[in-house]
């Protein structure tokens, strides 16, 4: 008889990934253990094993929630009738605003990618691609004459833009929406009129 899926399990999954999130971020995906993760999420090990076949199952997973979701929410954000720089402010609001209470997904995303077999890689590199390309374009649209003709400044200021953004939590841990906002501005303010806009 197959065994039934408790009215719990999505919950619990989501307890596991966001113990194991914290504990890979802090102590590092190597060092971490599951017994460390089991105290962490004060459930079994063998309750893990019974999500996950392993540590690595359980990183990927965190990583294809965590970076789908930031995909979708900005690259699904609803910008009709917004002129390029308003475009750019809105979406450099949603990545900080998305990236809040995240900071352990986005350390384990940072360090994480490169220890998964290359097919799950491939899968989380589309979603970071996505995004970057989303606000590439939008980047693009805000100085066509100079970013249009130029694919390297383009690149350059793109990555620049999400450097600003990726970096944010390392000093501002437990930032709330106001501040992220503030530093959205700052970060849109910079981009689209250098340090003198400011």
């Amino acid at each position: 008889m197959a065994r039934t899926i408790a009215s719990d399990h999505d919950q619990k999954r989501e307890q596991i990934l966001k113990s194991a999130a914290k504990i890979f971020s802090i102590e590092g995906f190597d060092r971490a253990s599951m017994t460390m993760l089991a105290k962490e999420c004060g459930i079994s090990k063998a309750n893990i094993y019974h999500y996950y076949t392993s540590k690595d199952a359980i990183l990927f997973d965190i990583l294809e929630t965590y970076l789908r979701m930031l995909r979708d929410r900005v690259c699904e954000l609803d910008l009709t009738g917004a002129d390029p720089a308003e475009r750019l402010r809105r979406v450099i609001h949603e990545i900080l605003q998305a990236y809040r209470g995240a900071d352990h997904e986005h350390r384990v995303q940072i360090n994480g990618v490169s220890k998964l077999p290359p097919d799950q890689q491939r899968i989380l590199r589309t979603y970071q691609r996505d995004m970057v390309v989303f606000v590439s374009d939008i980047i693009r649209d805000t100085a066509p004459d100079v970013l249009g003709k130029d694919g390297e400044k383009l690149r350059s200021v793109t990555m620049s833009v999400f450097g600003m953004l990726n970096w944010y939590y390392m000093w501002n841990t437990g930032a709330g929406p106001e501040a992220r906002e503030d530093y959205a501005r700052l970060v849109s303010d910079m981009t689209l009129k250098g340090v003198q806009g400011v």
